[in-house]
């Protein structure tokens, strides 16, 4: 996308209207304002996604990383690509250890279930866990998910690796792409924005947010709030 042929995020932002009759000349000029920046900000993502699909090859996985699928079938990475080139992966927090899945892990993969059917026509899409499948189904099927496919890593190379098995055993959620590349696997991208590079008074969160909870509620008078977080039963 050429910036020099867009039309000013401004100019485009005098073409908004107000659903509702009523409002002030300061509200107008404000949300005049803020669409400005709302364009903006969606040409930003454009150039963003476009800058990751135009990342140079990704180091090859050389490790022989096994998993179990829910026949209790093993396999390699290269297998849970399927038919796709693209293979996307999250790795939640429901480990051995876990009485309970994590709530914020729940509650992604609560509205990824939902999308689910569409994405694998585009791509491979796996849910990976230590936990064995069947607990890990259990808890699907008592969340009503029907479109998750669940793995479990076998041993724990591939969660010390990406990060998310620490040494006091405790886990972190993690995100990674990888890309089929003749008889080889590549990684592709890997959510690499850590606890540390938070802003003061912000928690951790990738760019754009993927939690389309944490979305929704920035469009609230009250946003996210501080100190709210979702539980797995209200």
């Amino acid at each position: 996308m050429d910036a020099h042929t867009l039309k000013p995020a401004a100019t485009l932002a005098k073409l908004a209207r107000t659903p509702f009759a009523g409002e002030s000349p300061e509200y107008r000029t404000a949300r005049e304002a803020l669409v400005a920046e709302e364009i903006e900000f969606r040409r930003h993502m454009t150039r963003l996604s476009e800058q990751r699909r135009s990342l140079p090859p990704g180091p090859v996985i050389e490790k022989d990383y096994r998993f179990k699928d829910a026949n209790g079938s093993e396999s390699g990475l290269m297998d849970l690509f399927g038919r796709h080139n693209a293979l996307v992966t999250y790795f939640w927090m429901f480990g051995p250890q876990r009485e309970r899945p994590c709530p914020m892990c729940t509650n992604w993969l609560g509205a990824v279930n939902g999308n689910a059917a569409d994405i694998k026509q585009r791509v491979a899409l796996k849910v990976l866990g230590r936990s064995p499948v069947p607990r890990q189904l259990a808890f699907a099927q008592e969340r009503g998910w029907r479109n998750l496919d669940f793995v479990q890593t076998i041993g724990d190379d591939y969660a010390k690796d990406i990060g998310s098995l620490k040494g006091d055993g405790s886990e972190w959620p993690a995100i990674t792409v990888f890309k089929r590349d003749g008889d080889k696997v590549r990684l592709f991208w890997a959510a690499e924005m850590t606890a540390d590079m938070a802003d003061p008074g912000e928690d951790p969160r990738l760019a754009p947010d993927v939690a389309s909870l944490w979305s929704i509620l920035d469009l609230t008078p009250d946003g996210r709030g501080k100190d709210w977080y979702p539980k797995l039963s209200y």
